[in-house]
């Protein structure tokens, strides 16, 4: 069973820094690119964040400058660094990848989610 599970959101201050971790396992081959996306209260999901394999990466403007994605592929893990944050920051977090399963079966995969919340 694939899992992605997402951790570090939580309450924080305007201004203030957060890390976001998730973490791949299961029967994974390969992940080609993943990714974070948000979701705030009466709004549609959007994209914040994405890396391909070769650590290419792509931001949404609202976050650029202030978040950075990474990944460590030897962990199978994606992270995002959040700095400056602001209250339309506040969101469910959600961590996506795209996953080449041992079965050989790809498809899309997505975490639980984690609330981060901006607020003073």
């Amino acid at each position: 069973q694939v899992q992605l599970v997402e951790s570090g959101g939580g309450l924080v201050q305007p201004g203030g820094s957060l890390r976001l971790s998730c973490a791949a396992s299961g029967s994974i081959l390969i992940i080609n690119d993943m990714g974070w996306y948000r979701q705030a209260p009466g709004k549609g999901r959007e994209l914040v964040a994405s890396v391909t394999s070769r650590g290419s990466t792509n931001s949404a403007d609202s976050v650029k400058g202030r978040f950075t994605i990474s990944r460590d592929n030897a962990k199978n893990t994606l992270y995002l660094q959040m700095n400056s944050l602001k209250p339309e920051d506040t969101a469910v977090y959600y961590c996506h990848a795209d996953l080449l399963l041992y079965e050989g079966r790809r498809g899309d995969y997505w975490g639980q989610g984690t609330q981060v919340t901006v607020s003073s």
